[in-house]
Formats: C-alpha cells, structure tokens, sequence
C-alpha cells in the first residue's frame, strides 16, 4: 500500500461544498446503473471515489456534473446540492458556470487544436480580459510546464500524460469550485501519474480546489485523498477517513475485485 505523501495534506475543511444523497440512476428507463449513493464534499477537500471497473463511479459523476443525459441516464431518486443549492436537473454548461466541472475518463481534448487553443476554450465560459487571460494561461504553464513546451503543438500529437494535463488545465480556465476527475491514471506510466497527483496537490493547495477522484486504483488515491467511498455495484460499500481505509488489508479483496 502505497504510503501518504507529507505533501498532499489538503485544504482545511470549511463547510459543505457539495452533497449527494441517497440517488438513484437509470440508463434507457430500465438499468439501474446507481442504486443508493450518498456522500459529501468540503469546501477545499480532495475525496476518492473507488470501485472496480462497473461499480458505477463514471455514473456518479456524471450525475453531479449534468452530463448523465447525454447517455440516456436519469437521476430517478434523490438530491443534490451544491453550496445548499438543489442543482438536480440543471445542464451540464450551467453547472460548470457555478463551479462544477467534469475532466472525463479518457483525456477528451481537440485533437486538432493546438494546445493553447485547447486551453482557451476553457476561457470562454467566463470570457475574461486579455490581461487576465494571460495571467491565468501562465499559471497552467506554471503548474503544466509541458504545455507550455508544446503550446504550438496540436493535442493530438501530444502524449497521454501531455492529453491529460492539458484536460484537467483547460478544467481549470472555467474557475471551478469542484474538479470531478475521472480515472485520471488509466494508460499513463506510473511517473506521470505521479506527476499528474502531485500537480492536483498543488491545485488543492494554492486555489483552494475541491477534487473528486474516481479510481480503480486505490492505493495512489487514498495517498492524496482526506476522505473516500468505496462502491460496490452501485452502493457505497464502505467510507471513512483515507488513511484508515489504506490501512485495511482486505480492501482489493473484498471491494475491488482484487481476489476470492
């Protein structure tokens, strides 16, 4: 199990940013996809959602991010509220000007814009000023410095880990309050996948960022995470503080698929 990082501790908690409770989620009408999922994000928090592949952690998140109309899914039952707010039913592009944006599993970029333009349609949503456009494409060059290398480049001849680096910083020009990230290290090498989580803690650290992670990959998410929830076919199967749920032995066994 990999071990907590002393540079990962995250923001103080300062209240309830977002809160799911008790949804339910259907695909066509008819596949129960979520079936009784409730859990809280702080203000400034970096929580994992775990699961195996199927346990329904995509569908969670695309629920919050108003994104589960787009596959057919319905929230059937249950709420939820951002900042106290019922934001159930909203779509996805008035969300994301409230402070909720969704970097999908799969590092979803244009692949051919280069990859400032990539970065600037990031800017759009709330259309700042020349000044303060160059100011906050420096800070993504400052935390992405590969970007700025390959800003010319178009981002479909970037790499992997380039592609999803430049997703979650074209997340991060839409000003969010809460960053769902979807398997964030699936088909990356395991050095930039520690660069991507060590970036993420800088992120949380100096903008006060709140992070959902959705992974498979549990050890590394409970290094970066405060809290998390376990899934398991589509319930929460188990939550707790991230240190106490790494410090379980049979938590790939009995939750993750790792084994009879």
């Amino acid at each position: 199990m990999t071990t907590r990082s002393t540079s990962a501790a995250p923001v103080a908690d300062q209240g309830t940013l977002l809160e799911v409770s008790n949804i339910e989620v259907v695909y066509g009408g008819a596949i129960l996809a979520v079936a009784d999922v409730s859990l809280t994000i702080g203000n400034g928090e970096i929580v994992a959602l775990l699961g195996a592949n199927g346990a329904g952690k995509s569908t969670v998140l695309k629920a919050i991010s108003g994104l589960a109309s787009a596959d057919r899914a319905k929230v059937r039952r249950g709420h939820i509220r951002l900042g106290g707010e019922d934001i159930l039913g909203l779509a996805a592009n008035k969300l994301a000007a409230r402070g909720i944006v969704h970097v999908m599993e799969g590092r979803h970029v244009f692949p051919h814009l280069t990859v400032k333009e990539n970065l600037l349609t990031g800017a759009f949503l709330h259309r700042p000023s020349r000044k303060e456009l160059k100011r906050q494409l420096d800070d993504v060059y400052a935390w992405f410095p590969r970007l700025r290398d390959k800003q010319s480049t178009q981002a479909g001849l970037t790499s992997g880990g380039e592609q999803q680096m430049l997703a979650i910083g074209r997340a991060f020009l839409t000003q969010p309050r809460l960053v769902l990230l979807d398997e964030p290290s699936m088909g990356l090498a395991p050095r930039i996948v520690q660069e991507i989580f060590e970036i993420i803690v800088r992120l949380n650290r100096e903008k006060g960022t709140a992070f959902l992670l959705a992974e498979q990959n549990a050890a590394l998410s409970l290094a970066y995470a405060r809290r998390a929830y376990v899934l398991d076919t589509g319930r929460v199967a188990l939550e707790g503080p991230a240190a106490d749920l790494a410090a379980r032995d049979d938590l790939h066994r009995i939750y993750l698929g790792d084994g009879p």
